[in-house]
């Protein structure tokens, strides 16, 4: 992909190039950044030669240069907006083939956000984030800073998708096709969500949760597998002390990998896409 800018083109090698050289871009070079990350083709996480999700170190380092740029700007917003010059609000358009219902949903700059997304109000999504065609964004949803959004995936009412800017190495949260992540749901600190995983409403999970697989009897660390059913669980905390208290701490549990029964509870309403 090529971007032009007054008069200027910049493929997208090229951005790379330059940023690690200068370690900023001027006004017409952050502007083809941003539409490059906007039109899907640059991202701040990849698979690696394995097949495993990673950062990319230098997209992220270059979201924080324009923190780093400082001051403050008026954006023409409902409610009014005051934010960083580098970052003003995405304005879309019918051409771009996103649904943003009334009642307060918006999303920065550096977003990319493919045909086909719904997204209801109110709900954030943040700069660098990447959110798949055919996905719902339901109401009150957060999605942070680089996080990785499949195709076709719903993040139900009050899901909050972690933000994972800072350190550049450290990789972004990534939910991956076709998952269903039931509502008031956290997603943290990186963790990869396998292809059409489902979570259970209300689980708090990350990159350091340890989850218990029932089916397979064995436990995982940092991802939920493709087609896990992940339930919120408990285990008892060690030590006397916490025993004679009846104390237990989180422990998402893998009950099964999704069947008939479970197409039938997360089916996606087409009507609504």
């Amino acid at each position: 992909m090529d971007i032009k800018r007054d008069g200027s083109i910049f493929q997208v090698g090229e951005l790379e190039k330059i940023f690690e050289a200068k370690g900023s871009f001027d006004e017409q070079e952050w502007e083809a950044f941003l539409t490059i990350l906007e039109a899907g083709e640059l991202g701040a996480s990849r698979k690696d030669s394995n097949g495993k999700w990673e950062a990319v170190p230098w997209v992220k380092r270059a979201i924080l240069s324009g923190f780093k740029a400082g001051g403050i700007a008026e954006w023409d917003w409902p409610g009014g907006a005051y934010d960083r010059p580098a970052f003003p609000p995405r304005r879309f358009m019918a051409a771009d083939g996103v649904r943003v219902v009334p009642g307060g949903s918006s999303a920065r700059r550096g977003s990319h956000i493919a045909s086909g997304v719904v997204i209801m109000p109110p709900s954030y999504i943040n700069v660098g984030a990447s959110v798949g065609t055919g996905s719902m964004v339901d109401s009150h949803v957060l999605v942070g800073s680089c996080a990785r959004i499949g195709r076709r995936v719903h993040l139900s009412a009050g899901v909050q998708v972690g933000g994972v800017l800072e350190p550049p190495q450290a990789r972004p949260v990534v939910i991956e096709d076709g998952a269903f992540i039931g509502g008031l749901c956290g997603v943290f600190e990186g963790i990869v969500i396998g292809q059409r995983a489902v979570l259970a409403p209300g689980l708090i999970i990350s990159a350091s949760t340890r989850i218990f697989d029932l089916v397979y009897e064995k436990e995982w660390f940092g991802e939920v597998p493709p087609g896990a059913v992940v339930v919120p669980g408990a285990r008892p905390a060690k030590g006397a002390w916490a025993h004679d208290r009846g104390l237990s701490l989180q422990a998402p549990v893998i009950v099964k990998y999704r069947d008939s029964d479970t197409e039938a509870s997360v089916v996606l309403e087409e009507a609504l896409r």
